[in-house]
């Protein structure tokens, strides 16, 4: 009895490795590239598939969005600046069946094309440029990192530059020189509003050229105005029609002239 339950279990324990390899079961996320005795067949899932035990073995890959750090480039810009960079890189495996056939190390190979993509960018853009307008540079990498990655069958969603580090002696440099572009704007405003004040002195003495009498109340509102801000004792010369006039009113005499 016994030695005919051994050969039995042999066949039972078989039969259920057998039963485990014929079929297969992927997450939503995966796919499993088929390969039958060698030869590649259709990709599998998600959900559960059949195999062939022993002839069928399948690769599974994973075609969720991977965030990347990218290691920090040293490289120098086209204006001859050294500069250090890191990036942020968001790729996914678009087609299964290119990023296991094509390629040994899928995620490997696209790392190391957005590093020399990002040298690449970096070397043909000024300082300037890469401080201030950081979107053109990012499509550029985009544009040379995908044109790498395609043949793979690797989509790239998004890179972004994170961080730029530029030497000591850059940074004062570029201090000095957002000082000045403001010194500049601040004196520019401040010939900008003389001009205009002095068109407004110039439109008001004009009015006022052909009235005496807006002359003389203008002097006399200036002396107003000298007198309270200022507690000083003022010698104003009076014109002599307006003595002439005041003395009309107080019924004197008019002042004759000393000889």
């Amino acid at each position: 009895m016994i030695a005919l339950l051994a050969p039995l279990g042999v066949v039972a324990v078989l039969a259920l490795v057998t039963a485990l390899k014929s079929f297969g079961i992927n997450k939503e996320y995966e796919r499993a590239v088929l390969f039958r005795l060698g030869r590649l067949g259709a990709s599998k899932g998600p959900g559960w598939y059949w195999l062939v035990p022993f002839v069928d073995r399948v690769v599974r890959v994973d075609q969720r969005t991977i965030t990347y750090q990218l290691e920090t480039q040293e490289t120098i810009t086209r204006d001859g600046v050294a500069v250090r960079v890191n990036a942020v890189l968001w790729f996914r495996a678009e087609s299964p069946v290119q990023v296991v056939t094509a390629v040994e190390n899928w995620v490997a190979a696209t790392v190391q094309a957005a590093e020399t993509s990002l040298r690449d960018a970096i070397g043909q853009t000024d300082l300037d440029g890469m401080l201030k307008d950081r979107i053109t540079i990012n499509k550029r990498l985009q544009e040379l990192l995908r044109e790498a990655s395609m043949k793979w069958g690797v989509a790239i969603d998004s890179v972004e530059i994170k961080d730029v580090d530029i030497p000591e002696q850059m940074q004062r440099a570029i201090a000095k020189e957002a000082e000045a572009i403001r010194e500049k704007r601040a004196r520019i405003i401040k010939a900008e509003g003389e001009e205009v004040a002095a068109r407004k002195l110039a439109d008001a003495a004009n009015l006022m050229s052909g009235s005496s009498e807006a002359l003389e109340l203008r002097r006399l509102q200036t002396l107003s105005e000298i007198g309270t801000e200022h507690n000083s004792t003022i010698v104003a010369m009076m014109p002599v029609e307006l003595i002439h006039a005041a003395r009309k009113i107080a019924g004197l005499p008019p002042a004759k002239a000393e000889e």
